[in-house]
Parts: structure tokens; C-alpha cells; sequence
């Protein structure tokens, strides 16, 4: 992606001359030996020796000739322009594929007619568009519409500004938002609450720029809901963001679904217990 490299499996990974690293869903990067130790679970010394035999070249060997320095060429950075993947016809897949996950027809349509969600022509893929200050699109993330064994495809179109994320338009109003770590966490709290039309943001991951963003937009806010997943990653990044947002003067509360591990697993849990009540 322009100077940078990424993965298909991690699209918010980005990789610097091969050098250094910086993962903005975790808000945490490092170099070669920090990599191999976060994403193949290998201690300090088994991460440096992968690297040295990786290097076609062992510890005791003797010294090489130093190389001949050449004059780096580092060519400016290429920033993709963002655009909107095509649109299909209509939204049958998409809307199938949310129903399955617990989301009501009715939330569906608002957030489609909202113009927050389409369907991907090319593989019917959810494409969710997240809109600046003025209502113009700027950022996309895409989820696939099968799952395999719990996993489905998920991408960042690139261009996206990941200092806006996907969000509900703010009421000034309302002091008041609700973080989300997904877009379909969000669609599912919508669905619990139908009355939570505005005051939201999904950031997509664990990265916070997109609330950092949403509050500078909205400073009446004063109150933040963390409704982030009930694991590990999410618990870590709630106490760093409620430390965070707190020295700023919010009140900042962690709010992780009663059930399972994120907002749509409680409601599809929800679900299932009123189908068995029947």
C-alpha cells in the first residue's frame, strides 16, 4: 500500500522499510524481533535466532566484508486515493447475512438508507462508510458475507482515514457516546435499543483516533460508553482509554455485553433464549 506493506489477514498492519512495524488496531507497533514475538508467540531468544538463521548466516560466523553503501533511494510516500467500491443493484445478501447475525430488518434498512451500508458488487461484500463532519464518505471497511468456521473476510478500502471510522451522525443534544470495537457490534446495540439512532462511533479495531475525532467534533459529549468486547485485548484497551479520556474530564464507564464476547454474540444469545422460551 504505497511505501508500505500490509497482510491480508491484519489490513490495519502497516510495515516500514521492512524495518518497523505499527499495528492501529492495537495502537502498538516495534521492529523485527517485537514482530515475530507478538505474531508467532516466540520468546526474545528463539525470535533472534529465527532472524539470524533467516539471514543465512549464523552467530559464530566469521565476519563478512562490509557491504558497499549505496546512496538510499527512499521514494516519497503514495497515499491511495479513497474510493467507494461499486455498488450492486441491491442489498439481498448483505441483508440475509445481517439478519443471520441477529440484526433487525428495520436497522438494516435505516443504516442502508442512511447511505452507511451497500452491498459490493463484485463479491457482495458489506462494504460500511464512515462520513466526515461535512456527510462525505471518507472511510469504508468491507465484511465479508460468509462465515467460516466463525471467520469471514475482512478489509480496509484503501484511502480509508482512520481518524473517522464508522459513526452515527452526533445529536448536540446528547451528551453522550457509545464506542463500539465493529460496525456490526454497533447495528447489534441498535437492535437491543432501537431507540440508538445517533451518538455512536466504531472504531473499526482498538485504535482511538476515530473517538478522538468524534469528540473534537462534539465537545458538549461528556460521557463515554466503552462498548468494547468482553476478551482480553478489549478489556486492556477500555482501562486505557477510560484512563485517557477520563484525565480529559469525560466520565468514562466500561460497558461490555452481559453475555458472550461482543455485542452480537449477546444478542444472537438473546435471541436464541427467547425461541427456546416459546
Amino acid at each position: 500500500m504505497g511505501s508500505y506493506y500490509t497482510t491480508k489477514e491484519m489490513d490495519s498492519l502497516r510495515i516500514k522499510n521492512r524495518r518497523t512495524w505499527f499495528r492501529y488496531s492495537e495502537g502498538k507497533g516495534g521492529d523485527a524481533i517485537a514482530f515475530l514475538q507478538r505474531f508467532e508467540g516466540k520468546s526474545f531468544p528463539e525470535a533472534v535466532d529465527f532472524l539470524l538463521a533467516w539471514n543465512g548466516r549464523s552467530r559464530d560466523a566469521p565476519d563478512r566484508p562490509p557491504p558497499v553503501q549505496q546512496k538510499e533511494r527512499t521514494p516519497p510516500p503514495v497515499t491511495a486515493p479513497f474510493v467507494l467500491p461499486p455498488a450492486n443493484e441491491d442489498t439481498r445478501r448483505v441483508t440475509a447475512y445481517l439478519k443471520k447475525r441477529g440484526i433487525a430488518p428495520s436497522v438494516i434498512r435505516g443504516f442502508v438508507e442512511a447511505g452507511l451500508l451497500y452491498e459490493e458488487a463484485e463479491r457482495h461484500n458489506c462494504v460500511f462508510v464512515g462520513n466526515d463532519a461535512d456527510n462525505k464518505p471518507v472511510f469504508a471497511a468491507k465484511r465479508g458475507t460468509y462465515d467460516l468456521n466463525g471467520a469471514s473476510f475482512r478489509a480496509g478500502v484503501p484511502g480509508s482515514d482512520k481518524e473517522i471510522g464508522f459513526r452515527l451522525p452526533c445529536d448536540s443534544t446528547i451528551d453522550r457516546v457509545h464506542v463500539f470495537e465493529a460496525p456490526i457490534d454497533l447495528m447489534s446495540f441498535c437492535t437491543l435499543h432501537r431507540d440508538a439512532t445517533h451518538n455512536a462511533v466504531a472504531l473499526c479495531g482498538l485504535y482511538e483516533g476515530p473517538l478522538d475525532t468524534y469528540l473534537r467534533e462534539n465537545p458538549q459529549i461528556k460521557y463515554i460508553f466503552l462498548c468494547l468486547d468482553a476478551d482480553a485485548p478489549g478489556k486492556e484497551a477500555a482501562e486505557r482509554m477510560k484512563e485517557k479520556y477520563t484525565q480529559q474530564g469525560c466520565v468514562v464507564s466500561y460497558k461490555p455485553p452481559p453475555h458472550g464476547k461482543d455485542w452480537n454474540e449477546y444478542l444472537q444469545h438473546r435471541q436464541k433464549c427467547r425461541r427456546n422460551e416459546r
